[in-house]
């Protein structure tokens, strides 16, 4: 075969890929990457022994399963219904035990939080994604997120309901920069793999699951 045919049919494979990441989903499952670093280089070195963390999304019409697993902090479910608006937190840790909180969508964010598009695009796993930077204010404490989404992926995510129609489309990097305690804290998610597959419906079921008390949260 020449060399010029090969290089024909090499090119086609690759646009032929790119065209089918392009395809719209409503429903399927999302494995991202979790990296924590920090300023601080004491801080640091506590999180560079938890190392990645996987994460995993599940999603099927307006409801999202994301899954968190971590042999140093335990497991972390919160399954979100943007329908109802209800958002459920389910924690396992080695610390604090069973716990579990359900909470609405807050819509508060939008009053206290500036959206700005970046005008810049990323391609994640073959879908284009537009930039935006987003600044929250809460309980005196500033969070700025750098976030990449795709409007290919029909999908809730927690860190864009509460802003309404001012995020479009489903995230697949965010870059989460916070203090908690004066500790400058980073939290770099960004997806490693979409698989269009069907999900089963108890993967969103809220019921409280035996031996989960609900979580005390500070006023």
């Amino acid at each position: 075969m020449k060399l010029s045919k090969k290089i024909t049919i090499l090119l086609f494979s690759i646009l032929s890929m790119g065209i089918f990441a392009q395809k719209e989903m409503k429903e399927g499952v999302i494995t991202q990457k979790m990296t924590m670093s920090s300023e601080n280089k004491q801080v640091d070195a506590q999180l560079a022994i938890i190392g990645d963390i996987t994460v995993t999304t599940f999603f099927k019409d307006f409801k999202t399963r994301t899954d968190i697993n971590s042999t140093m902090i335990g497991e972390n479910t919160t399954i979100v219904n943007k329908k109802t608006k209800q958002i459920l937190t389910l924690t396992n840790s080695p610390g604090a035990g069973k716990k579990y909180l359900m909470t609405k969508v807050d819509d508060t964010l939008l009053k206290n939080a500036t959206v700005k598009e970046t005008g810049d695009t990323k391609t994640i796993l073959g879908y284009k994604c537009k930039g935006y930077d987003i600044t929250t204010k809460k309980d005196d404490i500033e969070t700025k997120m750098l976030m990449y989404t795709t409007d290919k992926i029909h999908a809730t995510n927690k860190n864009t309901t509460g802003f309404g129609d001012k995020i479009k489309g489903y995230p697949l990097h965010i870059e989460l920069k916070t203090s908690q305690a004066g500790m400058p804290l980073t939290t770099t998610i960004i997806a490693t793999e979409i698989k269009s597959t069907e999900v089963d419906d108890s993967k969103f079921d809220m019921t409280i699951p035996d031996g989960y008390e609900k979580m005390e949260v500070p006023k």
